[in-house]
């Protein structure tokens, strides 16, 4: 029993991991124009500024849970 739930965390984890890396790439692929408007505007250093945080954000918001992830596997995989 312990074995097929273990089995089927695991999946669960990966799947989410794949379904928010989609998630976000999408984010980024939205993103993208947004900055380039913001350029072309002639905006300021400060909204260019803002535009590339938000990017930073984005981009911590896969990279922080895909570690989350590795640990929790490497945990699942130690208790077995």
């Amino acid at each position: 029993m312990d074995l097929s739930l273990s089995a089927v965390l695991g999946v669960l984890l990966k799947g989410g991991a794949i379904l928010l890396v989609f998630n976000e790439v999408r984010g980024l692929i939205l993103a993208g124009p947004v900055l380039y408007g913001i350029y072309q505007a002639g905006g300021s250093l400060m909204a260019i500024w803002l535009g590339i945080c938000s990017l930073a954000g984005i981009a911590l918001s896969v990279v922080v849970p895909l570690f989350a992830v590795r640990k929790l596997r490497g945990t699942l995989q130690s208790s077995r």
